[in-house]
This record gives C-alpha cells, structure tokens and sequence, in this order.
C-alpha cells in the first residue's frame, strides 16, 4: 500500500472522493471508494501529471515575468493567463479532494468522548 492509502485506512477515511476531472458539463465527478483501486490509482496519477504541469506553467509565467524578459504579444499573455487559470482551477480541485479524505479530528474527539 502507498502511504496515503495506508494513512487513509488507518484513519477510517472512506466514501466519496472528489475526482481530479469534471463532467462535460463541468460538473464535479465522486467515486464511492476506500481509497485503493484502478479508478483510485488513476485518480492519484491524474492529480500528479496536473500538479507537475501546473508547476512547468508557473516556471514558464516566472521567467515570462522576470525583470528583463522580452515581452510578449497579448495573445501570448492571454494564452499563459489562461493556462494558469486552468492549473490554479486544477491544483484547487486537488487541495479540496484532499482536504475532504483528512479525518476531521474534532470530529473524532466528540465521538470518542
């Protein structure tokens, strides 16, 4: 077991996991899981190549805008604008999927109680 499904075990975290893609409509996916899985591992590879490409277009937009840089056309502005866009909107649907499988330990410590 990779460690964030051992974590995800041991904390008894299972249900609904925000997927890392939407629906043509653009609405959210769930997938009813325990965490492993194909369609599981397919989503932890998804949330890594987003979270890496999110991390080339940053690089790209820091060296776009560093003091000295030639500048840019406003088409090439807009298309690193819209690129950064998409990976703030990927990289935020990453957080929130990963926020909901953290056991909410007040949660826990009024149960337990």
């Amino acid at each position: 077991m990779r460690r964030r499904e051992l974590y995800d075990a041991a904390a008894g975290v299972a249900g609904p996991r925000l997927l890392p893609w939407t629906t043509p409509d653009g609405n959210p996916c769930y997938l009813s899981t325990d965490g492993r899985g194909y369609l599981s591992t397919l989503a932890d590879s998804i949330e890594a190549v987003q979270l890496g490409m999110g991390e080339e277009v940053l690089e790209h937009a820091r060296e776009v805008l560093a003091p000295g840089a030639r500048a840019l056309s406003a088409t090439e502005y807009r298309w690193l604008a819209s690129r950064l866009a998409e990976a703030l909107t990927d990289a935020l649907r990453v957080a929130e999927s990963r926020g909901q499988r953290i056991p909410d330990l007040r949660e826990e410590a009024a149960e337990h109680a």
